[in-house]
């Protein structure tokens, strides 16, 4: 690919973008006041700051269920072509589980999946 192409594939890409950005603030409903200015709390009205400082396991506990989460997404499609690509498929995936295996591993050692 010649970077002529890739410079007007990147252009092209950000127009794209632009031009969805625009319409949708020109076309979409507009309805401003202010009860839609403030933070969502399921219906029920906040008491004292909504500003709280959560612990840091519920962020590690959210990181590591996206972790396997993407890991699910990759192995579909290796399941899926497994018997066209081969035995190197199979070491090679083999290999990603075994490295996220470990990850799972320390991630149970240092009692990050203890939820309290």
């Amino acid at each position: 690919m010649s970077s002529e192409a890739l410079i007007i594939f990147f252009l092209g890409g950000v127009v794209m973008v632009g031009a969805g950005i625009l319409a949708s603030n020109l076309l979409a409903p507009k309805s401003s006041n202010l009860q839609k200015a403030e933070p969502y709390e399921c219906g029920v009205p906040t008491q004292g700051t909504s500003w709280i400082q959560f612990r840091v396991g519920y962020y590690l506990f959210a990181i590591l269920f996206l972790i396997f989460d993407v890991e699910t997404v990759f192995i579909f499609p290796w399941a899926v072509a497994m018997k066209k690509v081969g035995l190197s498929a199979f070491i090679e995936i083999l290999l990603f589980l075994i490295i996220l295996g470990l990850g799972l591993l320390y991630a149970w050692k240092k009692k990050a999946l203890k939820w309290e």
